[in-house]
């Protein structure tokens, strides 16, 4: 039987959060410790342990068929892999950065001035696309250093929380892109293995469903039963079922995980009580 290849970041937050939305897809993957690769007990996969910014070269070469990386590090290195689904999360935007003290507050400001970054491709079309030029200083490490030993006047990097750029002395003050962890195809992958990749689309469809979904259950009077149902989006419609006491009714329905809190203020405003809210683990459409 055909095997996928599939490639994730050797450590980090990244690894930790793929091999735990594949343990959540049903897939339970024998790793030992220092392993560079590891194959699935329950699912024709093996796992690549490698460094992140390898991978776009591993899919093109046809190395590995599919891996979950940063879309930043595609867009810098692999801009002609295709995504076959946005994960939701590791999520992160590559920014623009000076020190604290520059009087630089846009990308114009840098006209001219040195950019250290670990992403000059990405930073060179941002530039031409802004009508900016800048000196480019590549770095592959600490780029966030650079600005205070002197080497640069500003940086491009990936930023999460901020802390790092807070630490460094250095402000934020362009935002090129925004980037999450996504699922990511080699061009040859062969007509086998693009089978196994629709079957792991299938079933990160319904967990990323199940993340982002609650699902409510309510006790409700029968003659306030309709104005609820109105408010509930539910999946296709809500179930309501009667209750032993006469007049009664318990009303279940799906609620959206942004939408949550103003739903369950209106449900309670018309009458429902008795609310109870469950996560979902998947969501099979």
């Amino acid at each position: 039987m055909s095997k996928l290849k599939i490639a994730v970041q050797k450590s980090g937050r990244l690894h930790d959060d793929s091999m735990k939305i594949l343990k959540e897809i049903g897939i339970s993957i024998d790793n030992g410790k220092d392993q560079l690769k590891a194959s699935a007990r329950n699912f024709p996969l093996e796992v690549f342990y490698l460094r992140n910014g390898d991978i776009p070269q591993y899919l093109k070469d046809g190395v590995v068929d599919a891996a979950i990386i940063g879309e930043n590090v595609l867009i810098e290195k692999g801009n002609d892999i295709t995504i076959v689904e946005r994960l939701g999360f590791s999520k992160c935007k590559v920014s623009i950065a000076v020190p604290k003290s520059s009087d630089a507050k846009c990308l114009k400001d840098l006209e001219g001035k040195r950019i250290a970054t670990s992403y000059p491709n990405t930073v060179n079309q941002f530039l031409e696309k802004q009508g900016v030029k800048a000196n480019l200083h590549i770095i592959n490490g600490s780029v966030e250093i650079a600005p205070n030993i002197g080497l640069a006047d500003g940086i491009c990097d990936i930023v999460s929380s901020g802390s790092t750029l807070f630490k460094n002395g250095l402000k934020e003050i362009e935002v090129l892109l925004k980037s999450e962890a996504v699922l990511a195809t080699s061009p040859k992958i062969s007509a086998d293995n693009q089978a196994i990749i629709d079957k792991i689309q299938f079933r990160l469809k319904s967990v990323l469903k199940g993340r982002q979904s609650k699902y409510v259950l309510l006790n409700a009077p029968n003659d306030k039963v309709k104005n609820i149902i109105d408010i509930l989006p539910g999946m296709k419609s809500p179930t309501v079922l009667p209750l032993a006491i006469e007049g009664w009714s318990s009303v279940h329905s799906v609620i959206n995980k942004g939408e949550f809190w103003e739903i369950i203020d209106e449900l309670k405003a018309n009458g429902a009580e008795s609310i109870l809210v469950c996560p979902i683990e998947n969501m099979v459409l």
